[in-house]
């Protein structure tokens, strides 16, 4: 983003205000945190199986809490749709998931076996992720607005044994493709109420009568625990593999990027239907000890302002669709609710755009604190933190523990190798792929049952991870895009995330998506789909207006050519902006498979 006087002030604004926190950070000194932080030592911060028997994730998110002080404290709190909340104690929710892990072994659902989960954000969700971790078991979660095919085709793929889902959902979405599923031998209906549908079980009922399951299965650290499918638009979704030593990097990425204390009411809000959603909507803050909110419905702007309110929630994790949406409602709905005991908000999903985080700074009385990671490396790895300065548009700073870099690519792409090691971009503001020294708990340990696609992510000692990016001379991030998705133009590299982040300091626009089209001269051209705020209509004469404004701030060479208005922009269910759907689409090309786009509402 190119600075004027405007946005000047307001990172003035960012800094003051990170100065004067209302309560002391977990990370204070970043540099020294990070040379003298170890991976064992955060290990030792945990408490381990009793009798040396290994590490299991379910332990230390429930049990290890239920056994001591914490044992009444609320662990899950869930809003209902009418805004009443029930919630489940650490000792509850032991003793609930306890009960599930014995309904998968009187089942003969053991060790290694994948048990998935369709299904919205309700507490059976987190008793079956939890029971699944103590039997030893891996949990494989499933998004409940995925139609058949996906559904099927993940079940597939991951071997399920058992599924936990609503009568609803099975009906639409299960058994039109049951026979084609030979391995799903159970199928577990949470809303059955004595009348389970052929084929399908009773959990409440089986959960009533189940035995007590005694002491948690002994799992040893790199003990497969998770199964999550990567959600592309083209190509077999990939199932990466997460074994339960991540809970590890659950605990410190939660201790330092979210800076979890003990008194904390915390909210992602996520689906576990996806990585964040498990990672930091169930595991993360269980581990911590603190209280989670989870609201069972949709996205809702006043809904949401309620629930920060009403529950007085202090930190708050969310996504920058979300945010953006929020944006677009306007800063007086902020504005009419208390959200004083909120301090600390992040953000994960794709880049967060710096207006967003100055709009935190206006409506919320906070900054959003950026930060990235991926399904693939189980937790997050460069964050915005509390204590240290924000940068809007910035990835942030890798966490301690993790070694990023950039690793050079040639002409075509592909990295660039001396010898067997990737060679590095040293240079600041200089745009390489970022990469990750492997070796921290949360990293995928495969593909399920695609080792040489897993081979192909780590090249030279590195783990690539696909997106480009920079680093300024302080050692701050700048995503530039996913490696497909930069824009080459008359030998300039164009990254979209710079040209969407300038579109949306326009008055008029929402948000924003950037594409390269082909261009006889320059090779390729920018073209900008934007999306209105309400009181703003297209036309032409606004068109050339923010064309204008966007060429002034990122000059001719950067500044989309073309730009067409859109009511709604393609997202992943996640919440990520498809642009390469947005490019098949203008190009006529095939558009992939496209079960995990986002219906608009």
């Amino acid at each position: 983003m190119t600075a004027d006087t405007e946005s000047s002030t307001r990172w003035q604004t960012i800094r003051k205000h990170v100065a004067g926190l209302p309560v002391r950070p977990n990370l204070v000194d970043y540099d020294a945190t990070c040379a003298t932080f170890s991976w064992d030592a955060a290990r030792h911060a945990l408490a381990g199986l009793p009798g040396g028997r290994g590490v299991n994730i379910a332990y230390e998110a429930v049990d290890r809490h239920a056994a001591g002080p914490n044992a009444d404290r609320e662990a899950l709190r869930f809003v209902r749709a009418d805004g009443s909340t029930h919630s489940l104690s650490y000792a509850a929710l032991a003793e609930e998931s306890s009960r599930f892990a014995s309904v998968l072994r009187g089942l003969g659902i053991g060790r290694g076996d994948r048990v998935f989960s369709l299904i919205g954000r309700v507490p059976e969700l987190y008793v079956a992720v939890l029971g699944t971790f103590k039997n030893a078991s891996v949990f494989c979660p499933l998004f409940s607005a995925f139609g058949p095919e996906p559904v099927r085709q993940r079940l597939h793929l991951g071997g399920g044994r058992a599924l936990v889902t609503t009568r609803a959902l099975y009906r639409k979405k299960v058994a039109p493709v049951r026979d084609s599923l030979p391995e799903l031998q159970h199928v577990f209906l949470v809303d059955a109420a004595g009348d389970p549908e052929p084929g399908t079980l009773d959990l409440a009922a089986l959960m009533r009568d189940a035995p007590p399951y005694g002491e948690i299965a002994a799992t040893q650290p790199e003990e497969m625990a998770l199964l999550h499918f990567t959600s592309g638009t083209t190509g077999t979704p990939k199932g990466a593999i997460h074994v339960h030593d991540a809970v590890t990097a659950h605990y410190a990425t939660g201790l330092f990027a979210l800076d979890l204390h003990p008194d904390d009411v915390y909210w992602c809000t996520a689906d576990p239907g996806w990585v964040t959603g498990t990672s930091y909507g169930v595991i993360a803050p269980l581990v911590h000890g603190v209280t989670a909110i989870v609201d069972e419905e949709e996205l809702d702007a006043d809904r949401w302002y309620r629930i920060l309110e009403e529950q007085k929630v202090t930190v708050w994790y969310t996504a920058p669709t979300a945010l953006r949406m929020l944006m677009k409602s306007g800063t007086e709905r902020a504005a009419a609710h208390d959200l004083s005991a909120l301090r600390f908000v992040a953000s994960v999903g794709e880049p967060l755009n710096p207006e967003v985080v100055v709009w935190g700074q206006e409506a919320l009385g906070l900054p959003v604190h950026d930060n990235w990671w991926q399904t693939e490396t189980g937790g997050i790895m460069i964050a915005n933190l509390v204590a240290t300065e924000i940068r809007p548009g910035s990835m942030g700073r890798p966490l301690p523990g993790v070694e990023a870099g950039l690793v050079a690519r040639d002409d075509e792409g592909n990295p660039v190798l001396r010898g067997n090691e990737a060679l590095l971009v040293t240079q600041p503001d200089t745009v390489g792929e970022l990469a990750l020294r492997p070796g921290w708990p949360s990293m995928f340990r495969g593909y399920l049952n695609e080792e040489e696609r897993y081979r192909r992510c780590f090249v030279g000692g590195w783990y690539l991870t696909g997106d480009l990016a920079k680093r300024d001379a302080d050692g701050y991030y700048w995503f530039v895009g996913r490696g497909d998705d930069v824009i080459k133009s008359s030998g300039h590299l164009i990254g979209p995330f710079e040209v969407e982040s300038s579109l949306m300091e326009h008055e008029a626009v929402a948000e924003a998506a950037a594409i390269g089209i082909p261009d006889p001269v320059a090779g390729q051209v920018v073209k900008a789909f934007v999306e209105l705020k309400p009181g703003f209509e297209p036309g032409e004469h606004l068109r050339l207006e923010i064309i204008g404004f966007a060429r002034k701030r990122l000059g001719p060479a950067v500044a989309p050519r073309e730009l067409e208005f859109t009511t709604s922009l393609p997202k992943t269910r996640s919440g990520k902006i498809l642009r390469r759907l947005l490019k098949a689409r203008e190009l006529g090309l095939p558009e992939g498979d496209t079960s995990t786009v986002e219906v608009p509402r």
